[in-house]
């Protein structure tokens, strides 16, 4: 576990991430806070995550993982290893947010040691999956309850014991 190393997603019922490399739910007040949680930090995502941005997030550094070897945005860092981007982590004062995809998730969360969820009391189609997790690993706070467009959801930090 690395303690500056925090990840953040929304997440349904089954734990339905999102389709067509596209978001399922339209909740604004979340995204504000996806917005508040991540301005002036580190985001690290991979390559599809990041070709579903409307571009570089402002006020936040970038960090890209992918396989492709020749693959460069200007603006971000292009990794190709996750022990290079953990060894970042490591050398980095501030928190750093791993933020997408399924597969970016799964690859980071033996890692994490705080998870920013907004957990989503509804069903939807997807066809990628936030990670199951052991729940007993972790302290449960939950922040904020809302309701948008007819949708309930939770803003929950999960911090490893």
């Amino acid at each position: 576990m690395i303690d500056n190393l925090s990840l953040i997603a929304a997440i349904g019922k089954n734990n339905e991430l999102g389709i067509n490399n596209a978001l399922i739910w339209h909740l604004p007040s979340d995204m504000k806070y996806f917005r508040k949680v991540t301005s002036g930090k580190t985001i690290i995502m991979g390559r599809k995550c990041f070709e579903s941005l409307p571009g570089l997030l402002p006020n936040r550094i970038h960090i890209i993982l992918t396989n492709n070897k020749d693959y460069q945005v200007e603006g971000a860092s292009v990794f190709n290893d996750v022990d290079d981007i953990l060894n970042y982590v490591k050398n980095t004062p501030e928190e750093c947010f791993i933020i997408g995809g399924a597969k970016i998730y799964e690859l980071f969360l033996p890692y994490v040691k705080k998870m920013y969820l907004t957990e989503i009391d509804a069903e939807n189609e997807a066809d990628v999956y936030f990670p199951k997790f052991n729940k007993e690993l972790y302290e449960r706070e939950e922040i904020e309850e809302l309701t948008e467009n007819d949708i309930n959801y939770k803003f929950v930090l999960y911090t490893r014991k």
